[in-house]
């Protein structure tokens, strides 16, 4: 007997279609309010692995949840010389000194990063404050004792004749301080600034935390403020050329003052600000923004102020802002931006890729701060909005992600193609439970100077980038180009938590 139209199979499957949409009023809905556009790489992978990065660069005791396997505990007599703790933080990128002044900024520029975007970061959030919380630690010992800073532990000169892991490093720990006698203000106020940004971070989830980086932030930066004089004149033949201070000071004391004034709401700081903010600077033409000069994101951070809590009075950084801004639109009457074929931004062949993520950054937040007012940046008669700025920010990042002429992703494990030979000891030496015989000095070289891709993976590390033509050799011997810092990849954080939250992927 045939079936009966009620029950074939063309009838059953419409019945259960039209069950499926009166239940679920629009299936597909959801899937295009959270992919509004076709996203042109996984942002969310690739902030997990930017993040991941850090503790490829952790110095001291590893914690159990370690999970750059390859690495192991190092430097645990740091400070024993000059008789201070100072066991933990990171090293700054392929070598194993720890530089205070670039890991002050990139602890400042992880915690904006958390502070505008941590909101989109889902499960990665926890993960983006304990890479926080790991330099802070080690910040908060080197501040300890009153007009102090211990702003260094290692020689940069003996370690770089040296090409060994961190956990079998046996050069000198050297223990380098900027004091009353010899101050060191941008090394000072970047370690301000770094630890007021932290206590905004660790405000909600740990208030005693916050309220210890707070204090202590407020007395490291009126040591930076009262004892005036740059570390790199007191400490030349240890930080030069490495992280000599070639800006000067004056823009960190304007950075300082601006996060303490961000993180307290203390009038004396906006006091601070409104009396001395010409003199340090403000107003410069200098739209370089990295571990040396922190002008621009200065006027950025400031124009908060003005834009989002109508503060009259810094209705200057906004202008000041708009200047940074059309110095980097392509064709706009200011612009003095270069730019590879390709469309990368280039500053310097040095370690390029530093000054993309933070502009990258730069560009996002003040799109966040200029959509919050309702208003644009006049570029010579030529408006530019938000919208704009995110998409010349979007297209660094995917520029660095794989979008380029040499289809390579510039973040090792990201992507098919990424750096195999990046300038890292430990990345390119056997990790311990591979080759558990101590590595001497000079034996390393013979790892450095092999063509051999390196045997531990640094997942998420970002290298200097390709040159003005959009080259990139992957040599390691090429530190320019192929060396990872933790300033590459602190602003980079922020950036790829808002485009992974735009493109429905968190």
């Amino acid at each position: 007997m045939a079936s009966s139209s009620s029950s074939s199979p063309v009838f059953l499957i419409l019945c259960f279609f039209t069950f499926f949409l009166l239940c679920n009023a629009n299936p597909f809905r959801s899937y295009h309010r959270r992919h509004p556009r076709f996203a042109s790489h996984n942002y969310k992978d690739a902030l997990t692995k930017s993040i991941l990065f850090f503790e490829g660069q952790r110095s001291g005791k590893l914690p159990p949840n370690q999970r750059m396997s390859w690495r192991k505990d190092s430097g645990l007599t740091d400070g024993a010389q000059a008789h201070v703790d100072l066991v933990g933080g990171y090293y700054d990128a392929g070598d194993n000194v720890k530089f205070g002044f670039p890991m002050a900024f990139t602890t400042t520029m992880l915690s904006w990063s958390v502070i505008e975007f941590g909101g989109l970061m889902k499960q990665e959030l926890q993960h983006a404050k304990q890479a926080v919380r790991w330099a802070t630690d080690y910040l908060l010992k080197a501040t300890a004792h009153p007009d102090t800073i211990y702003v260094q532990v290692g020689d940069a000169v003996k370690d770089h004749a040296c090409w060994e892991r961190p956990e079998d490093m046996d050069t000198p720990r050297t223990v380098l301080k900027v004091d009353k006698n010899n101050p060191g203000t941008e090394v000072a106020a970047e370690t301000a600034a770094a630890l007021a940004s932290a206590a905004m971070v660790f405000r909600k989830s740990d208030r005693a935390y916050s309220r210890l980086l707070i204090n202590r932030a407020i007395r490291v930066f009126e040591f930076a403020d009262k004892y005036r004089g740059t570390y790199s004149d007191g400490l030349k033949s240890y930080v030069c050329p490495f992280y000599c201070s070639y800006s000067g000071y004056q823009d960190e004391l304007l950075w300082g003052a601006a996060w303490l004034h961000r993180a307290t709401r203390n009038p004396m700081y906006l006091n601070y600000i409104q009396r001395n903010g010409q003199i340090l600077g403000a107003s410069e033409q200098d739209n370089t923004f990295g571990w040396d000069n922190k002008h621009a994101g200065a006027r950025i951070l400031l124009s908060k102020s003005f834009l989002v809590q109508r503060m009259q009075s810094l209705h200057e950084y906004k202008s000041h802002s708009d200047n940074f801004i059309c110095s980097l639109i392509p064709g706009a009457p200011f612009s003095t931006a270069q730019y590879t074929p390709g469309g990368l931004l280039f500053k310097m062949s040095d370690d390029n890729m530093q000054y993309v993520t933070s502009t990258s950054f730069l560009l996002l937040t003040y799109a966040k701060y200029l959509k919050s007012s309702g208003t644009t940046v006049s570029c010579g008669g030529t408006t530019v909005s938000a919208r704009t700025l995110r998409t010349i920010a979007k297209k660094q990042v995917d520029y660095l992600l794989g979008t380029n002429p040499k289809k390579m992703s510039y973040m090792v494990g990201y992507g098919p193609n990424y750096p195999k030979r990046i300038h890292h000891r430990g990345a390119s030496l056997p990790c311990i439970s591979s080759h558990p015989q101590k590595i001497q000095c000079s034996a390393g070289f013979s790892f450095m100077k092999t063509e051999s891709p390196n045997p531990n993976v640094h997942i998420g590390a970002i290298v200097g980038g390709p040159d003005l033509h959009d080259n990139f050799p992957d040599e390691r011997s090429d530190y320019e180009q192929s060396e990872p810092s933790t300033y590459i990849n602190a602003p980079l954080v922020g950036a790829l938590a808002y485009l992974a939250h735009s493109y429905g992927q968190l």
